[in-house]
């Protein structure tokens, strides 16, 4: 009987060794480093405690995938301000035991500021929103067991932290990048900086520099290999030893110098892979591989920038990292898709406003070839105290340390509009404010002698840095938009090395005038009233009603000067995309920055095929413009059409008939002369624009329009239809129209829309479609709606002017006439 025990206690036991849950308590050797992304099934709670025991009694946790952002739809709700607050992130994560490893977590941004708890205990924090983090959780980390992460991350208002809310864009709050855990070798390669000193197209030289973990100190019996690979996977120098140490005493390891390397530009993004190893008696214990290339730049004094010894004329835009639905907790592929569709308008330059970004935006700049300007998130605020200098400090070190080995950046921006709307006393006084841009210009040149520093509308401190920008928006801001000649050409000759980084303005997708301001700040001759009511304005931001005509106008004039500039350096428009801000709520769309060249979702206005016609090297054509297809004016006048195209030579055709060829000629307005006039015929014109490109090949492109030569009354009523759109949600568009049932073209208060019953209104993407309180466009406004398998939806359309249209939809009965449709096609 007690041999009978005896072995049942054993098989008891042994079951128990063999289970899963117990498996990794036994040391397994770890053969190489592990890295494996986290972000899919955390527990996310909006709750600001601070004490770590109260989350037990908590119930209302969501289930959720990073990254994430608790203000992805509030930003642009209807109620003033954001949440600025606390929450937690929860999960749990099963550790194998390995032998000599430690444990980290990888944030690539978390927003602002960030503590880590593993099994209830502190690991550790970070200050700051906008760069990668580690948090070694190594001594909290109970090895072949489940560990509860917990993760409270907070973006409440804290003046010591950089950006200050004056800023003019949203500071999300969460986990608003990917997040890692890594398990790495205790004696490991912490960190590989990869310097090009001297490149040239004969030879180019490398060195690294190495750290390693603190109270990390090798011995004789370690050595560091690292050899250099082309993109064809062809090592291209010989790996090279280096004794450990010259790693302990971190001095610049130099490689064998490579010859006629293939160099990076924006034109051919060369990249070559380094392959760095840690070894100890002959065996590889640690490797880290990174991305780099070989390109050298520089300014004239007062003139041009070169790239390669060839000059390159900088052509960019800016970008902030947030979009449609999504908030600042963007996929990877949408990043990606950000960067390839700047790339593909032609660009060749980025300037990543105002923060730091995601890794994924840096990959694709190394890849895709966009020259970087990345910027310390110093945007306005002033100056504070020691603590906010030392969270301010650390975090330009911190942007230099983890963005040093990317080719794609050569600026190191320390700040935009820095003096202004000071949060502290004396934020603003210009002797503090020199010397702690000196104390962070030295910082960077320290940790990078290799690049150049730069600094936006900071004019006490124009000659602090290495490259400057002053701030220059005319005919948005101030004056007409023809005054950009003469202020490039004064401030070329004021500053050494000068790149101007913002222009433009605000464009409202829809709306457009027969008569947009020109270039002297009047009106062109007004045919009927209703028209814009724009005449001689000074600030045609505040003054001007955001026409798609006036901002392609501007651009066509800016691109006419900056192409054919002699010298000129460079510049980047004001920005790619539109944006949430808090500071703008009664723009046309609420919360909403509107200069962009896409709307928020990323589709194209007509401005981003007018840098396309001067950048692009992809041929296309373009008629100004599908946002534009019922138009009205006095019949017999001839209405001047532009088409905007790279392709040598254009005709346009209008109802059959061919208007003639015209060649496009650089600077010459508007829209490289490539513009006819048309006499339209009242009802439906088609317009057909033929580009045929130095090779041969054509190009075309078709718009249809609807003109009308009955002149509106005053405004009556608001009426409302739907239609079915390809996605299967219904589109409700709204028109005001006069007695008669003629659309008001003028009018452009806003619409409020409101849906009740079955059905959902897609609200708060600041898109032009889905926004519920939108101006109107033209006399136009529309709204997405989400159906439901049956129920009617009320929409309602009102504002101060009318008390509310109504439209009924019938889902069951859309649901049925779509299916005899279907069967009919």
């Amino acid at each position: 009987m007690k041999n009978k025990l005896l072995l049942f206690l054993g098989l008891v036991g042994l079951f128990y060794i063999l289970s899963s849950s117990n498996i990794g308590a036994f040391l397994q050797p770890l053969q190489e480093r592990i890295t494996e992304n986290i972000n899919e099934d955390w527990h996310y709670l909006a709750d600001n405690t601070q004490d770590i025991a109260q989350l037990k009694s908590k119930t209302d946790w969501q289930t959720i995938n990073l990254p994430h952002t608790w203000n992805q739809w509030d930003a642009l709700d209807l109620e003033p301000g954001y949440r600025r607050d606390a929450s937690w992130y929860q999960k749990e994560i099963f550790l194998s035991n390995y032998e000599q490893a430690e444990y980290l977590l990888y944030f690539e941004g978390s927003n602002i500021s960030t503590q880590v708890y593993v099994n209830g205990e502190l690991a550790g924090t970070h200050v700051g929103g906008y760069v990668g983090f580690r948090i070694n959780i190594t001594p909290q980390v109970r090895r072949g067991q489940k560990n509860t992460i917990s993760i409270r991350v907070d973006n409440s208002y804290n003046p010591n932290i950089i950006p200050t809310q004056k800023a003019d864009f949203f500071i999300y709050g969460g986990i608003t990048r990917d997040l890692w855990l890594e398990i790495v070798p205790k004696v490991r390669l912490q960190d590989v900086y990869i310097s090009t000193p001297e490149v040239s197209r004969e030879q180019a030289t490398t060195t690294l520099a190495i750290t390693l973990p603190p109270g990390i100190e090798l011995t004789k019996d370690y050595e560091v290999k690292s050899s250099i690979i082309s993109g064809e996977n062809q090592t291209v120098v010989a790996e090279k030893n280096f004794a450990a140490a010259a790693v302990n005493q971190q001095q610049a390891l130099v490689m064998p110098t490579i010859k006629t390397p293939e160099l990076w530009s924006p034109d051919h993004p060369h990249l070559y892979q380094v392959k760095v190893q840690l070894l100890k008696n002959g065996q590889v214990c640690d490797e880290k591989t990174a991305t780099i290339g070989y390109r050298w730049y520089h300014f004239e004094q007062h003139g041009a920038f070169y790239l390669n010894g060839e000059r390159l004329l900088l052509r960019g835009t800016h970008r902030h990292e947030e979009h449609a639905g999504y908030g600042a907790a963007m996929p990877n592929e949408q990043h990606r898709k950000d960067i390839a569709q700047i790339k593909e308008m032609g660009a060749n330059f980025i300037r990543l406003g105002h923060y730091p970004q995601d890794p994924e935006v840096y990959r694709a700049c190394n890849e895709l070839g966009l020259i970087v300007w990345d910027e310390l998130p110093w945007c306005r605020g002033g100056m504070g105290e020691e603590e906010w200098q030392a969270n301010t400090e650390r975090l330009l070190l911190e942007q230099i340390h983890q963005h040093y080995n990317h080719p794609s950046i050569c600026f190191w921006a320390l700040g935009n509009e820095i003096y202004w709307l000071p949060d502290f006393e004396n934020g603003d006084d210009e002797q503090r404010l020199n010397a702690y841009v000196t104390k962070l210009n030295k910082l960077a040149h320290e940790a990078d002698p290799y690049r150049l520093t730069a600094l936006r509308k900071y004019y006490a401190g124009a000659d602090l840095v290495d490259v400057f920008s002053p701030s220059i928006w005319s005919g948005w801001y101030a004056g007409v938009y023809t005054n950009y000649k003469n202020t490039l050409t004064q401030n070329q000759e004021e500053y050494a090395q000068f790149l101007h980084m913002e222009y433009g303005g605000s464009s409202h997708v829809g709306r457009h005038t027969e008569n947009p301001i020109t270039g002297e700040g009047a009106l062109s001759d007004d045919d009927w009233a209703e028209v814009a009511n724009q005449v001689n304005i000074e600030n045609v931001a505040k003054k001007g009603d955001w026409t798609e005509n006036y901002i392609v106008d501007l651009f066509d004039y800016y691109l006419s000067v900056t192409e054919t500039q002699p010298n000129f350096a460079g510049n980047a428009q004001w920005a790619f995309k539109d944006f949430g801000t808090p500071l703008r709520p009664k723009n046309a769309i609420p919360y909403l920055n509107q200069k962009g060249l896409v709307d928020r979702d990323g589709q194209p206005k007509d401005a981003y095929y007018v840098y396309k016609s001067y950048w692009s090297k992809t041929p296309f054509v373009y008629i100004e413009s599908h946002t534009w297809t019922y138009r009205r004016g006095p019949e017999g006048k001839a209405r001047n059409i532009s088409v905007y195209s790279n392709c040598a030579v254009v005709e346009l055709i209008h109802n059959g008939k061919k208007l003639g060829r015209k060649n496009r000629v650089l600077g010459e307005l508007p829209a490289g002369g490539l513009n006819w006039e048309v006499d339209f015929t009242a009802g439906e014109n088609t317009l057909i624009a033929v580009g045929e490109a130095t090779d041969g090949s054509t190009y075309a492109d078709t718009l249809k329009i609807t003109y009308d030569f009955q002149q509106a009354a005053t405004a009556d009523n608001i009426h409302l239809s739907a239609k079915m759109l390809a996605n299967g949600n219904f589109l409700v568009e709204a028109e005001v129209q006069d007695k008669n049932g003629l659309r008001v073209l003028d009018y452009e208060e806003e619409i409020y829309f409101t849906c009740d019953g079955a059905g959902t209104l897609l609200r708060h993407y600041g898109t032009p479609t889905r926004s519920q309180v939108i101006q109107m466009a033209n006399g136009r406004a529309a709204i997405e709606l989400t159906p439901e398998p049956s129920g009617k939806a009320i929409i309602e359309a009102r504002n101060q002017d009318f008390k509310g249209s109504y439209l009924v939809i019938d889902f069951a009965k859309e649901s049925s006439t779509k299916m005899k449709n279907n069967e009919t096609e």
